[in-house]
């Protein structure tokens, strides 16, 4: 648990000292209790130590010598009731006590030590068992405190009465976990952003008192500390505020309190209690005035910093830094500090003033407390906690004071908090409190906020009357003015920033109420209102490719470099993204603009884990933001107009539903009777015509990327592209384009078959594998344009014809096929292409395609002559707009 832990920490015995706690209460209980009020439980850390640990009395030490030189001490301890009897025990003795082996040197006879005995288990589950070793039996182990998790120490045992000087060693045999602090189970809880004041033992334990009613001290009220905070002087250590550029019209500062404590003792231990409750919140201790300062900040919620007041000139000076400043903070790294950065400098301004801390993130090295400080200056200051929290992430510096700054922290804490830790460096490290006492006050007043006295009950459906709302808002710390007109006037306390606005106490009404007493009320469903036209399309179009064996994914749509791995030219509209002001990595600030942008990497992923043979789909939107219009953010005081949501709209960039599809390994495995088969280019084009057929839409191919466009009669032909990175990632000469034909427009809805190259190696595929992407929004508009026409099945038979058409290389098949169902007319049942012929039997530059015709009247039996009517049609037709001719 040591350094920056991300939730607070929770010991029993140290929430204690605020509230009472009902006895036999254990961290279960504390977590049941905490979770009513809405602090969930993260974790409950068990304790560092469990089993038999004891006080014992060294009674012999006798040193010995082993065969590999070591030097050890064979010791009888007596530990009380754990005793061997005389005579007795592994290794009998004439005196009740039990044998160890221990290799430290720093103890003699007669002093108390720490002894864990065989069952125990240390920190590190460390499980002490007894053994032979260096020839004697060892029952039990005597302890150097980094074995208890106490400190670092392991040159030598802990002897008690050095180890703990101010306080009362236990008898001999008695069970110390405990006094040490070792036993004690601790919970960690999770707290949300708006609730800042639970990161520490005061806001806890107010929450505690809230769940279960017990009794609550606050010890941020002046009357709890031993002295009241003296009044403000002009003898304290001067503080100027001279914030230039503040935040949102926010200053970076409203209050900055300091005390100062001379004449110290540099070397004075930190006293053991508080190390025990710093480590067991997750920090190590350091020196005794840094300790207090964090102790203050874990048990109040105020941050707190502590300078070498040798090292300061006066005045401190609150400001923004400048351009080219820079700051080696304490953790010896050094920073180039941005002009919105609020700092806190010493020296009058000009170039005399040194930066010496980033004001509620980290302080400087210059000015901290070392091991020869003997004057002491605290700093206890509340800062705003946007401009904290932009410096922290700007930094990447997310200490403990700028966790609870951004949260929000009490600004009328830091001279309470100011007077504790004088009071506790006073107590433990000597010196004298210096008089002079600095408190610079800009805080404004606090805004009332007016709650009708029905609007809990408006806004949770639970019944309150006006008695309970004034009640469990005092509760949390309101002020409730009686109300007037059925209005409440609400005044939040100190420690809340949170709270806003009447929805906002309203939240705290149904939290301390209880959200159990909440009722629970389904509405009533809607009749006649199911899925859209899309969400059944893209179903459907889902369930098409899972019962084609391929597997749906998910993938996050942020992408980085992929334009470049997948060889898309730099003026392709496809590389025009979306770029995320706050992305959730910097290295993928982008949106997609397909869905092959993320899927590729998700196939090469699988490939690199073995998974050899891999079909996998996703159904996704991309972000187009083509033509999008920026709009500025409006405020949130009052409901947005409309021009301001219209221009806000307009900031939207357009999110097409996409269909994308990678396949590569064996599209078919061998088997006994029959040989394996991997993935082509038709699977993933045969995979796109299922899905526009289950969405009763009919389209229709064609290359997608030729090197000459030959001239065609009749219907325009899509124009394809004339520079194969056009087609990338697919390959220029591997890839067909699936388009819809609407009256004389085409409409592009897919590419289709295998990748190049260039993308199957930088994304870790094997060679020719294959992809698709179908723009589903695309073919979804043509659903409405194209309804499904159902027809009478035919029992009448079938007839059949089978025409082979030579016609030049450069027009696709695809356009041929094209002219046949044209030329065939309403009696077309199906058409095949079924051979294709280049050879001496037709001219040079032409080919032969055979195609199989069946053709079915609704109404009647075909005849012969019917038949070869067609069969004429077909090739007159092909004649005319493609110059072909039937092959003899």
């Amino acid at each position: 648990m040591e350094g920056v832990t991300d939730m607070p920490m929770v010991p029993l015995s140290w929430l204690a000292d605020h509230v009472d706690i009902a006895e036999g209460t254990d961290a279960r209980a504390l977590a049941a209790a905490l979770v009513k009020v809405g602090l969930e439980e993260e974790k409950i850390h068990p304790a560092r130590v469990t089993g038999p640990l004891v006080v014992g009395r060294v009674l012999t030490r006798t040193e010995e010598t082993a065969s590999n030189g070591k030097v050890v001490n064979y010791c009888r301890v007596d530990v009380g009731d754990h005793n061997d009897a005389p005579g007795t025990g592994k290794e009998p003795s004439a005196l009740p006590s039990r044998g160890i082996i221990c290799g430290a040197h720093n103890f003699d006879v007669d002093d108390l030590v720490v002894v864990s005995l065989p069952g125990a288990v240390l920190p590190g589950d460390f499980q002490i068992a007894a053994r032979k070793t260096y020839g004697h039996v060892s029952d039990g182990m005597i302890c150097s405190a980094r074995e208890l998790g106490l400190g670092e120490d392991h040159s030598g045992i802990i002897v008690l009465p050095r180890f703990f000087p101010d306080r009362e060693i236990p008898p001999v045999g008695t069970d110390i976990v405990s006094w040490l602090g070792l036993g004690e189970e601790i919970l960690e809880i999770n707290v949300t952003p708006d609730r800042g004041y639970c990161f520490s033992m005061r806001g806890i334990a107010r929450e505690y008192s809230h769940s279960t009613g017990a009794s609550f001290r606050d010890p941020g009220d002046a009357g709890v500390i031993a002295q009241c905070p003296p009044s403000a002087n002009g003898d304290g250590f001067p503080v100027v505020f001279a914030d230039d550029a503040p935040i949102r019209g926010h200053l970076g500062v409203d209050r900055f309190v300091t005390r100062v404590v001379s004449g110290t003792n540099p070397g004075a231990p930190t006293p053991r209690w508080m190390v025990e409750r710093l480590e067991a919140a997750g920090m190590r201790s350091v020196s005794l005035p840094v300790d207090i300062t964090n102790y203050v900040m874990l048990d109040l919620g105020q941050p707190m910093h502590a300078y070498d007041l040798g090292a300061l000139s006066a005045p401190i000076v609150v400001r923004r830094a400048r351009v080219g400043e820079t700051l080696v903070t304490l953790d010896e790294e050094p920073r180039e500090l941005d002009v919105q950065d609020l700092l806190i400098t010493d020296s009058p301004s000009g170039d005399a003033s040194r930066v010496i801390g980033i004001a509620g993130v980290m302080g400087g090295a210059y000015s901290e407390v070392g091991e020869s400080t003997t004057d002491v200056l605290f700093e206890a200051a509340h800062f705003d906690a946007v401009s904290v929290a932009r410096s922290a992430r700007r930094h990447k510096l997310h200490s403990e004071a700028s966790k609870r700054f951004e949260r929000g922290t009490d600004p009328a804490l830091p001279a309470i908090a100011a007077q504790r830790a004088v009071e506790l460096l006073v107590q433990y490290g000597g010196g004298t409190v210096h008089p002079g006492v600095t408190d610079e006050d800009q805080r404004g007043c606090v805004a009332q906020i007016t709650l009708p006295v029905t609007e809990a009950e408006r806004l949770t459906g639970a019944e309150y009357t006006p008695e309970r709302v004034a009640e469990l808002l005092r509760a949390v710390g309101c002020t409730v003015e009686e109300p007037v007109d059925g209005v409440f006037a609400v005044t939040p306390p100190s420690w809340r920033p949170d709270l806003t606005l009447a929805a906002d106490l309203v939240e705290e009404v149904a939290r301390l109420d209880g959200y159990d007493n909440i009722p629970v009320v389904l509405p009533t469903a809607p009749a006649g209102r199911g899925l859209t036209l899309a969400q059944k399309a893209r179903r459907l179009a889902a369930t098409a490719l899972a019962d084609g064996g391929l597997v749906e994914v998910k993938s996050y749509p942020f992408v980085s470099d992929t334009w470049d791995r997948q060889g898309i030219p730099a003026d392709d509209s496809r590389r025009q993204a979306l770029r995320l002001r706050n992305p959730m990595a910097d290295d993928t600030p982008w949106l997609r603009t397909s869905v092959l942008d993320t899927l590729l990497d998700v196939a090469g992923r699988n490939v690199s884990r073995s998974n050899a043979d891999v079909a996998i789909f996703e159904i996704a939107k991309v972000a187009k933001p083509c033509g999008t219009v920026p709009a500025d953010l409006p405020g949130a005081e009052h409901r947005p107009g409309d021009a301001v949501l219209a221009a806000l709209e307009a900031g939207i960039p357009a999110q097409p539903w996409h269909v994308g599809g990678v396949l590569t390994g064996r599209a078919v495995a061998a088997g006994v009777l029959s040989q394996a088969r991997a993935f082509d280019w038709a699977d993933a084009l045969d995979y796109v015509r299922e899905v526009a057929s289950g969405l009763g839409v009919r389209v229709e191919v064609t290359r997608a990327w030729v090197d000459t466009v030959a001239s065609h009669k009749g219907a325009p032909m899509p124009t394809p592209a004339t520079d194969p990175a056009r087609v990338a990632p697919f390959h220029p000469g591997r890839v067909a384009r699936v388009f819809v034909r609407a009256g004389r427009e085409l409409i592009d809805v897919a590419l289709a078959g295998e990748l190049s190259p260039v993308a199957c190696r930088e994304f870790g595929l094997p060679a020719r594998s294959c992809a698709f992407e179908i723009d589903m929004d695309a073919l979804i508009s043509q659903m409405s344009a194209q309804p499904i026409q159902v027809k009478r099945v035919s029992t009448f038979p079938l007839a059949k014809e089978d025409i082979a058409l030579v016609v030049p290389c450069d027009i696709p098949a695809s356009r041929v096929e094209q002219i046949v169902r044209q030329g065939a007319g309403a009696l077309t049942e199906s058409v095949t292409l079924f051979d294709i012929y280049e050879g001496d039997q037709v001219p040079e530059g032409y080919r032969s395609l055979a195609f199989a015709l069946r053709l079915r009247a609704a109404d009647h039996t075909l005849t012969a002559k019917e038949a070869a009517k067609v069969r004429t049609q077909v090739v007159d037709k092909a004649a005319k707009v493609l110059g072909a001719s039937l092959r003899a």
